[in-house]
């Protein structure tokens, strides 16, 4: 009798999750592996084709202040990285430790800020392999001339100012291939924020510097504009917006040119910094190979379809994640989380 129930019960039980499976093709089908980092959650089954819950984070660097604005540079196999707070940039190779490449990074003067950001925040590479920083305390978008190997670096200065005005704090930046540079500037840099003596725009800007060297206003709207990023066939600028209570993801579209057509809301965060346990608006991010978001906010790295719908989460556990970076063939992704710097293997 007893073995005649257990059958039945189980003849139940599987028909109750092939129901469920059918009704729900698109929901987690996976189990969640932790870590003692963090861990993936999967939302949506096509996200799978980039990575699975199952995927390791791995500590690659610690010890820092605030790591932020990570680049790869593939021709030497090398991460790039920010400590901001410390002014500082650092490098990594695999098998190798973390090493400091560039002090100073973002502020160069004489006279110490208290308060703010002083060091580079975001960096990218041009068209010919040279870096680009965003220095939040010198408060302008330089190009560095000298080899990455330099012993003594030479900046060239692209943008400081908006009609004559000093920049906030240059925070994110991204270039197409035509050579326009795109780049956000909230206020958070500034020693005393919103209130800063020093502050001389009255809003916080997304800009372009042109393949001509001319800086254009693109919007000044977002309330805290952080992260920036074009879609795979750069029609599509994505911009960041990191504000403590309404963080939103925003898709502009572009014209041949590079500027703004139109655009709106891509994904608000609202509901979701509200549920999240580590608290933080929409950060730095990139682009995978499938033109998905691979976005610092609440909780971790969030991954939105270009649609704007919430693929999935690579969780990190009380930590506040900045940025992330992806190696040239896209099946490893770098992030910058507090203290740490971590390496996440995607799928080839």
């Amino acid at each position: 009798m007893k073995n005649i129930l257990f059958i039945v019960l189980l003849f139940f039980v599987l028909c109750c999750s092939c129901g469920t499976n059918e009704s729900r093709t698109n929901e987690v089908t996976q189990t969640v592996k932790d870590s003692a980092v963090g861990k993936v959650d999967i939302y949506d089954n096509t996200v799978l084709a980039a990575i699975d819950s199952n995927a390791n984070i791995e500590v690659i660097a610690k010890g820092f202040t605030w790591s932020e604005g990570p680049v790869w540079v593939a021709d030497k196999k090398m991460l790039l990285f920010t400590d901001v707070p410390e002014n500082k940039i650092y490098q990594w190779k695999e098998g190798d430790s973390a090493k400091l490449y560039l002090t100073p990074s973002g502020y160069t003067g004489s006279i110490k800020r208290i308060g703010g950001e002083d060091g580079a925040n975001g960096l990218t590479l041009d068209k010919d392999g040279r870096l680009l920083l965003c220095q939040s305390g010198n408060r302008q978008v330089v190009r560095l001339n000298t080899p990455l190997d330099a012993p003594k670096p030479d900046f060239t200065v692209l943008s400081a100012n908006y009609k004559g005005k000093k920049f906030n704090s240059p925070n994110d930046l991204v270039m197409d291939n035509k050579g326009n540079i795109y780049f956000t500037d909230p206020i958070y840099g500034l020693p005393q924020k919103e209130n800063d003596s020093t502050r001389e725009l009255s809003f916080e800007g997304v800009y372009k510097i042109s393949a001509d060297g001319k800086t254009t206003l693109l919007i000044d709207s977002i309330h805290n504009p952080n992260g920036i990023a074009l879609s795979l066939d750069e029609k599509t600028l994505y911009i960041a917006s990191s504000a403590a209570i309404h963080p939103k993801w925003f898709a502009y579209t572009l014209d041949e040119k590079g500027n703004i057509k139109g655009g709106n809301v891509l994904l608000d965060a609202t509901e979701m910094l509200e549920k999240a346990a580590v608290k933080q608006g929409a950060d730095g991010f990139k682009i995978d190979k499938y033109g998905n978001i691979f976005s610092a906010g609440p909780d971790g790295i969030n991954i939105i379809s270009p649609q704007g719908k919430l693929l999935g989460l690579i969780k990190v556990y009380k930590r506040r994640v900045s940025n992330c970076a992806f190696n040239e063939t896209k099946d490893v992704l770098f992030i910058t989380a507090d203290d740490l710097v971590l390496k996440v293997k995607m799928h080839s």
